[in-house]
């Protein structure tokens, strides 16, 4: 009778690790499927990237660096393997999009021009979905990382090989948005 009580509460303690092990994995997979669906909206921009910069050459002739920090932007975005270093790469190009944008404010006729203004509101489509797939990855990422720290699954989690995984974050960007715009006439 000892013997199967012992080995009751020991098929409850394997099912209850089975159960906390398929719950990070669900958790991990979901985080993964998320960054899936910003990895997308990435290729896209990606893509019209070098429909702007060729757009913007002909008026931006002077303002060769700025091209340039987008052009490699982009490069280290495409090339960037693991979804940490997509993270710190996109962080790189969204600040070079944002000096390329601050750069275009001083060409009238080019913001005027069909072509550019075609690939702005595409760009800016882009960027809109890229904002909501970045919740919902960050939202999974919450997800997993509180699962993961969480009593009792924090005991099993790093023996299963799950460690907290990093927010896809603005970084150094988000001081600049903090700021108020500087508007003049």
């Amino acid at each position: 009778m000892e013997i199967l009580i012992i080995i009751g509460v020991i098929v409850i303690i394997v099912i209850w690790i089975i159960a906390i092990y398929n719950n990070l994995v669900n958790l991990r997979n979901r985080r993964e499927n998320a960054f899936a669906d910003i990895d997308v909206q990435l290729k896209q921009r990606h893509d019209l990237i070098p429909q702007l910069v060729n757009a913007v050459k002909g008026y931006m002739t002077h303002e060769r660096e700025t091209l340039e920090s987008v052009t490699n932007a982009r490069r280290n975005a495409i090339n960037a393997s693991s979804v940490n270093d997509k993270i710190a790469a996109e962080k790189e190009l969204g600040s070079a999009l944002q000096g390329l944008s601050v750069q275009v404010e001083a060409y009238p006729d080019l913001k005027a021009n069909e072509n550019f203004m075609q690939l702005q509101n595409e760009i800016s489509d882009i960027e809109n979905k890229l904002a909501a797939v970045r919740r919902f990855f960050n939202s999974a990422t919450r997800e997993l990382n509180t699962a993961i720290e969480k009593f009792p699954n924090v005991v099993f989690a790093g023996m299963f090989g799950f460690n907290r995984q990093p927010m896809f974050d603005l970084g150094e960007a988000r001081a600049d948005l903090d700021k108020a715009p500087d508007v003049s006439f």
